[in-house]
């Protein structure tokens, strides 16, 4: 009976280490906070008041989960599903959706077809450590104010990351 405890404790400890190991192996990544997402909401939204636009300003997490979304006095009931098309198509596709526009704008009409997707300038991939962690969307004015108020979202998002 000794004998079998002894090879049963073997393998339990066989067990109990790989898991340990398993859990090493584990990924550590960055993540967007609500507070963070904010702080990239409240920079869009101070650089589109002082161009005097009315924006809709979406950031999402990695998943393509909504952290925040606002929308600006006056800003128009249809820039709420853009802005938010806009953000998860730059979370998808891992890239400025500036450049899918510019993709249509050189001809490939084809990338017209892909599911889902809002082609126009407005959204930004979030990266951190070079990766994609979050994006964000903006509608609300042309694809270039749109494109303009994300930046400045995204560049607040950089600043907050150097420090």
């Amino acid at each position: 009976m000794k004998h079998i405890s002894g090879k049963l404790a073997g393998v339990i400890m066989a067990i109990a280490l790989t898991g340990v190991s398993g859990f090493a192996q584990l990924a550590e990544k960055k993540a967007l906070t609500l507070a963070t997402a904010k702080q990239i909401a409240a920079a869009s939204e101070t650089e589109a008041n002082s161009n005097k636009l009315a924006m809709v300003i979406t950031v999402l997490d990695d998943g393509g989960n909504m952290i925040y979304q606002e929308r600006m006095d006056d800003a128009q009931l249809a820039s709420i599903q853009i802005s938010l098309g806009k953000a998860h198509t730059a979370l998808a596709f891992k890239r400025p959706t500036k450049a899918l526009e510019d993709t249509i704008a050189g001809g490939r009409n084809a990338i017209l077809s892909l599911p889902g997707a809002v082609l126009v300038e407005g959204g930004l991939p979030l990266m951190a450590d070079g990766k994609v962690i979050g994006s964000i969307g903006v509608s609300g004015g042309t694809s270039a104010q749109d494109g303009m108020v994300a930046k400045a979202g995204a560049d607040a998002f950089m600043k907050m990351l150097a420090h």
